[in-house]
């Protein structure tokens, strides 16, 4: 195994950040560009095959996209916790990716700020990878909640790519990809800014995450401060056995000011919307499942969230999501 260090070669390097970064077999060189528009970290090659790397940058913006094959099997580890949203949209090959230690059950997924990332691929691996800050995310939230989130949004890690919104999602990744280097991306910077901000909201659309109750639908409307309050403490506090009085006291209103709000701004009551919430978090652990990340049994999701009544639970979840959970666990875990 060799690591970071001069295998020999002559690597080519695009000028202005833009086209070919690298083609070639020095480690180091490589590592030294991924370092500085990633994160720093430690590179690895695994096998007796001297790397044979190729380093494409399609887009450097508010959403950055890149592509990267090592040619080598090679291990990636990042020497400290991500800030940004690291997306990685495998092309060729194989690889696996552990997330906070834990192996996921594809490649295809997302990190995020505060996690730590893992990753080890194979000779004929291509990846696309997208970088996406923090704060477009953050934006993001604040333009349907009128708030910015407290805490990063966390994504479940592992796109599904059978379901027909993450689907529709990569195809707009592809798209990008395709239109990025188009002489119109060229001319129209605002063109690209629309194309970056389909994407930045499209994956909190279609990929669940612990908002995702909260943004659904929610356009440019801002809500009134009382029910953001309201529904940042739903969020925060969904394991806790919290009421429609805690929710008041949280938004500093009355527990019939705070049901005004709700029905007049969010068609639903203060109840009913905690329990989307809590929904919506029983199903990213169900779908989390198979990588390690939750509880393993649909009692013991229904218990984390406060739901003690399976039968009850089971009826709201298959109402809500056109499946029961139990078939939403066995298709986590590659049965259904």
């Amino acid at each position: 195994m060799s690591e970071v260090g001069v295998v020999g070669s002559e690597p080519e390097t695009a000028a202005g950040g833009r086209g070919l970064l690298f083609r070639g077999r020095d480690v180091e060189e490589l590592s030294d560009l991924i370092r500085v528009r990633f994160a720093p970290h430690r590179l690895s090659v695994l096998a007796d095959r001297p790397l044979d790397g190729r380093f494409q940058c399609v887009r450097e913006g508010t959403v950055a996209l890149y592509e990267l094959g090592y040619g080598s099997e090679v291990d990636v580890t990042p020497e400290a916790p991500l800030d940004f949203y690291n997306i990685h949209v495998p092309l060729a090959g194989d690889g696996a990716v552990t997330l906070n230690g834990k192996l996921l059950s594809s490649p295809l997924s997302v990190a995020g700020p505060d996690q730590k990332l893992g990753m080890r691929w194979s000779h004929d691996s291509v990846n696309r990878v997208l970088i996406i800050p923090r704060q477009s995310i953050d934006q993001a939230v604040a333009v349907r909640l009128g708030d910015l989130p407290h805490r990063p949004v966390d994504f479940v890690p592992v796109l599904d790519d059978r379901a027909e919104p993450v689907k529709a999602w990569l195809t707009a990744v592809a798209h990008f990809a395709e239109f990025a280097g188009s002489a119109l991306a060229a001319r129209s910077p605002l063109a690209v800014r629309h194309f970056e901000q389909l994407l930045v909201n499209g994956l909190l659309d279609a990929q669940p995450h612990v908002l995702s109750e909260a943004v659904a639908g929610r356009g440019c409307a801002a809500l009134p401060s009382a029910v953001r309050r309201a529904t940042a403490f739903c969020a925060e506090h969904a394991a806790e056995p919290i009421s429609v009085a805690d929710m008041a006291q949280a938004a500093r209103v009355g527990v019939r000011s705070l049901r005004e709000g709700f029905r007049m701004h969010l068609d639903t009551t203060p109840l009913a919307y905690l329990r989307g919430v809590r929904l919506d978090l029983a199903r990213r652990d169900l779908l989390a499942a198979a990588d390690g990340d939750a509880p393993r049994t649909v009692t013991d999701v229904a218990l984390r969230w406060g739901f003690t009544h399976l039968g009850r639970f089971t009826g709201h979840y298959r109402k809500a999501y056109g499946e029961t959970p139990s078939q939403t666990l066995r298709s986590s875990f590659g049965f259904g």
